[in-house]
C-alpha cells in the first residue's frame, strides 16, 4: 500500500483542481445575490479560472523544469488553497473574480506537474495502473462538481464549495513532501530559459480577447471598450508571434513552437480542441442560471439535472478509453465532437418556454458521449503529431487551447445569449439591454416582481420566453462550433509514422521518456 501513497497525494491535487471547474457553476446565482454581481461578474468567475489556466500551463511546465516538478506542484497547491481561502472570503465581486485568477495560477503549476510526477514514480505496469486510477479521479471530479457544488451551496453557503479546498490542499502538501522523491531541476540551457516575452503576449491576447467579448454583450460591438480590447488583443497576438519566432531563432525553446502549427495534424487537433471545449461546456453557466433563476430549482436540484453529461462522458471514457486508444485518432476525437454538436442540436429542438429540467437529459448525456469519446484521445494524439523532443509542449498546448476554448466561449455566448433574449424583451420593457442583462444574471425572479401585480403573469411568460430563446441560440451555436471541430479533425488530422527518439549523448533516450512522463 505504501507504494501508492505519491498517487493519493497527485490525485487529491488533481481532485481540487478539477472539481473547481465545474463546482462554481451551480453556485454563481447564489454568489450574484449575496455580492450584487453582475452577469459580466460572473462569467469572470468562471473565466478568471479558466485564462489563467490557459495562460500559463506551458509556462509552469518551463518553471517545473527549472526548479523541480515536486516543488512547483507543492507551491502550486500552497496558492491554490490561499486563493482557496481568499474566495471564500471575498466581500465582493471584484476581489471574488481576483481570487479565482490566482487560483487559476495556483492550479496551472499542479496541472503541469501532477502527470510528470506520476511518471517519474512509476515503472512498467504500476504506471499504467496509476495514470488509469488518476484519469478515473479527473472524471469522478467532473462528475461530483454539479452535486459536491449544490449540497454546499444550500446547506452552508456558496462560501463552502471554495473552503473545502483547504483541508485536502493541506493533506496533499504534507504527503507530497513525505512520499513524493524530489527532483532533481535540469541544468540544460534550452530547458532551463522561461519564455517570459511569450507569456506575457499570450496572456494579454487572451484577456483582452475574453474581456472585449464579455463587454460587448453589455456595450456592444462598436463600443469605445470593446474596440479598444479587440486592437489589444491583435497587438499582443502579433507579438507573441514575434517573441516566439524571435526565440527559436536564438536557439532558445519558446513557449510554443509555431513550426508545429505547419503540421496539419498539430493545427487541426489545436483547432478541434478550442472547439471542443467551448461547444461541450460554454453554455453550461447559462443553463444552470437558467434551472435557478427561472424554474427556481435549488442549487442541490440544479446539479443533478447537469450530471447526465458528467456520467455519461464518465462511463465512456472508463469502458471505451482502452479501445480507442487502437484507433485511428481521428475518428474518436471527430466523432466526439459530432456527437457533441447533435447533444447540443438536441437541447436546442427540446428548449421551450415551457421546458423543464427533463428537458435537458437526452442532450446533455447525447453531448457526454461525446466528451467521453474525444477526451481521452485529445493529449495522446496531440503528443503522437509531433517529434518526441516536442512531446511534453504539444501536451500542454492542447490542454491550454482546452481552458482558452472555455474562457472564449462563455464570453462568445454570453454575447450571443444576451443578443436573442434582448430581441424578445424589446418593446416590452423600457430597458431591453438591461433587461437581458439581468436575465443573464440570473435576475428573472427580479424582473417578474417589479412589473406591476396585475402584469405579473405575462412578465413571468415573457421571461420564461426570452430565456428559452437566448439559450436556444446557445444551443445552437455551440452546436455548430462542435461541427467545425469535428470537421476540422476529420479532415486534418492523419496517423503520424512512428518516430524513433533521439538519443542523448550517452546514447539513451531520456528526454523522449521524460517528455512522454510528462504527459
Amino acid at each position: 500500500m505504501r507504494k501508492w501513497w505519491p498517487l493519493v497525494a497527485v490525485s487529491l491535487g488533481a481532485f481540487i483542481l478539477l472539481v473547481d471547474v465545474t463546482i462554481v457553476n451551480v453556485a454563481l446565482p447564489a454568489m450574484g445575490d449575496d455580492l450584487d454581481a453582475t452577469f459580466s461578474s460572473l462569467q469572470w468567475v468562471v473565466d478568471a479560472y479558466a485564462l489563467a489556466l490557459a495562460a500559463l500551463l506551458l509556462v509552469a511546465g518551463s518553471l517545473a523544469d527549472l526548479f523541480g516538478h515536486r516543488r512547483l506542484y507543492v507551491i502550486g497547491l500552497t496558492l491554490f488553497a490561499l486563493a482557496s481561502l481568499g474566495c471564500g472570503l471575498a466581500p465582493n465581486a471584484g476581489v471574488l473574480v481576483a481570487a479565482r485568477a490566482v487560483q487559476g495560477v495556483g492550479g496551472a503549476a499542479m496541472f503541469a506537474t501532477s502527470a510528470a510526477l506520476l511518471g517519474a514514480t512509476y515503472q512498467g505496469r504500476d504506471r499504467g495502473t496509476a495514470f488509469g486510477i488518476w484519469g478515473a479521479v479527473n472524471g469522478a471530479a467532473a462528475a461530483a462538481g454539479p452535486i459536491l457544488g449544490g449540497l454546499l451551496t444550500e446547506h452552508i453557503g456558496w462560501e463552502a464549495i471554495f473552503l473545502v479546498n483547504l483541508p485536502i490542499a493541506a493533506a496533499a502538501v504534507l504527503l507530497t513532501l513525505r512520499v513524493v522523491r524530489a527532483d532533481r531541476p535540469r541544468t540544460d540551457g534550452r530547458r532551463a530559459r522561461v519564455d517570459v516575452p511569450g507569456a506575457v503576449t499570450f496572456t494579454l491576447a487572451a484577456a483582452a480577447l475574453t474581456y472585449g467579448f464579455i463587454r460587448s454583450a453589455e456595450s456592444g460591438w462598436t463600443s469605445a471598450t470593446v474596440l479598444v480590447s479587440f486592437a489589444v488583443a491583435a497587438v499582443a497576438l502579433v507579438g507573441f508571434v514575434l517573441a516566439e519566432t524571435r526565440a527559436g531563432r536564438r536557439g532558445e525553446v519558446p513557449m510554443l513552437d509555431l513550426a508545429l502549427l505547419r503540421r496539419p495534424s498539430f493545427a487541426g487537433l489545436m483547432g478541434g480542441a478550442l472547439l471542443f471545449q467551448g461547444g461541450a461546456f460554454g453554455g453550461l453557466v447559462l443553463v444552470s442560471i437558467w434551472l435557478q433563476s427561472v424554474l427556481g430549482l435549488g442549487p442541490v436540484e440544479s446539479g443533478l439535472a447537469l450530471t447526465p453529461m458528467a456520467v455519461a462522458s464518465f462511463l465512456v471514457a472508463a469502458l471505451a478509453g482502452r479501445h480507442t486508444q487502437r484507433m485511428a485518432p481521428r475518428l474518436p476525437i471527430g466523432a466526439g465532437l459530432l456527437l457533441v454538436a447533435l447533444g447540443m442540436y438536441l437541447l436546442y429542438t427540446a428548449m421551450s418556454a415551457d421546458a423543464g429540467r427533463s428537458a435537458l437529459v437526452l442532450g446533455l448525456a447525447v453531448a457526454g458521449v461525446g466528451v467521453g469519446l474525444a477526451t481521452p484521445v485529445l493529449v495522446s494524439a496531440a503528443t503522437g503529431s509531433v517529434p518526441p523532443r516536442r512531446m511534453g509542449m504539444a501536451a500542454g498546448a492542447v490542454n491550454t487551447f482546452r481552458q482558452l476554448g472555455t474562457s472564449l466561449a462563455i464570453a462568445v455566448l454570453g454575447a450571443v445569449f444576451t443578443h436573442a433574449a434582448r430581441a424578445d424583451l424589446a418593446g416590452s420593457v423600457p430597458d431591453p439591454h438591461g433587461a437581458a442583462s439581468a436575465l443573464a444574471g440570473g435576475q428573472a425572479q427580479r424582473l417578474v416582481a417589479a412589473a406591476p401585480k396585475d402584469h405579473r403573469s405575462a412578465a413571468e411568460d415573457l421571461v420564461h420566453r426570452a430565456f428559452a430563446d437566448g439559450l436556444q441560440s446557445v444551443f445552437l451555436w455551440s452546436a455548430a462550433a462542435a461541427v467545425l471541430g469535428g470537421l476540422l479533425v476529420l479532415a486534418l488530422v492523419r496517423p503520424t509514422p512512428p518516430q524513433p527518439p533521439a538519443p542523448t549523448a550517452s546514447g539513451d533516450t531520456e528526454p523522449a521518456r521524460e517528455a512522454a512522463a510528462r504527459v
